[in-house]
């Protein structure tokens, strides 16, 4: 277990609690020097829920109670942690909303029509960034989904007045009837969890998606990297919202559009992590992937996706080797 204390520049201290070959724990530092308490050199406990020092290990220094400052930070850390999985709810022809406040859409999205309720009764109002027009939050929501091109206008409105029952209307273009969400494209339904979310979650909270292009087509799924680095960039009721994003995803378009914005300068290489996920054995590892200023990745796994260099080649000849057989077809008729 180790924790990093750091400005965003450097390391300003790190501390890590580690067992040897003989599963016996050690507390160590780079950075500060921990003194053991008099008396007996009683050993050191395993961390508590993987991310605590003990009391009892802490007690055997004379000089580490601040650790307990560490969990504490790591449990506000993973209170603000919000979770959307990969397969969405269905959408419902109604949708009931009672007035409550949901803390997120849910890990399926159940929740993202209630969210939206109710950040628009609260009077959230949110901007893509500085010296953008605000729009209320529903508002907002649709309109990134008529950018992202799915939609053309979206509302939730009550089936009746003084009812708490809800409809999620659409019209996929300017001339086309409105419809229910649930008389439309799938994919509307499957997005409009992931842009609630990333919008919706509190200030300075964190926000995990496991693959949010699932069901969008290739267009839609670039330009759902521009959603994710507006939600990022954005303010609400006129102060920036400082959310990080933690996006599972296996679309090549996704991360072809983060690195052109990089490369454009609309968000900076340090406020991205790229990692590429790797089978060892029985465990997964992470590898760090580099990305620069001009949007490039400087140290590509193999087959990170696919051989394509190898396909375009294989496809190049098999198509002019198609065009000969058909000359020859041709010329012996």
């Amino acid at each position: 277990m180790s924790y990093v204390l750091s400005d965003g520049r450097e390391d300003m201290l790190d501390v890590s609690l580690r067992r040897d070959e003989k599963r016996k724990f050690s507390l160590t530092s780079q950075k500060y020097a921990f003194k053991m308490a008099i008396g007996r050199k009683w050993p050191l406990e395993e961390p508590e829920k993987f991310y605590r020092v003990s009391d009892i290990s802490m007690a055997r220094f004379q000089n580490a109670g601040f650790l307990a400052d560490f969990a504490l930070a790591t449990e506000s850390m993973l209170e603000s942690l919000s979770y959307l999985g990969p397969l969405r709810n269905h959408p419902q022809r109604t949708y009931q909303w009672s007035g409550d406040t949901p803390s997120s859409v849910g890990q399926t999205g159940e929740y993202a029509v209630a969210a939206i309720l109710a950040a628009q009764s609260e009077g959230r109002q949110l901007n893509r960034g500085p010296r953008r027009a605000k729009q209320g939050f529903a508002e907002f929501i649709a309109a990134w989904l008529k950018d992202l091109g799915v939609i053309h206008d979206f509302s939730v409105r009550p089936v009746a007045k003084g009812r708490k029952e809800y409809e999620v209307l659409v019209k996929t273009h300017a001339k086309a009837p409105e419809v229910k969400i649930t008389d439309v494209g799938f994919g509307v339904s499957q997005v409009l969890p992931a842009l609630v979310q990333a919008f919706y979650c509190p200030p300075h909270s964190t926000v995990w998606m496991e693959q949010p292009e699932i069901h969008l087509h290739p267009q839609v799924q670039a330009e759902l990297a521009d959603v994710f680095i507006s939600a990022t960039q954005a303010r609400e009721n006129g102060k920036e919202r400082h959310v990080q994003l933690i996006v599972e995803s296996h679309s090549e378009h996704f991360l072809n559009r983060l690195q052109r914005r990089v490369a454009e300068g609309t968000i900076a290489p340090h406020d991205v992590a790229v990692y590429f996920c790797r089978r060892a054995g029985g465990a997964t590892e992470l590898e760090p992937l580099r990305l620069n200023v001009f949007g490039e990745i400087e140290n590509w796994p193999d087959n990170f996706f696919g051989d394509e260099m190898a396909d375009i080649a294989g496809r190049t000849l098999a198509a002019m080797q198609r065009k000969r057989e058909l000359s020859e077809q041709g010329g012996m008729q």
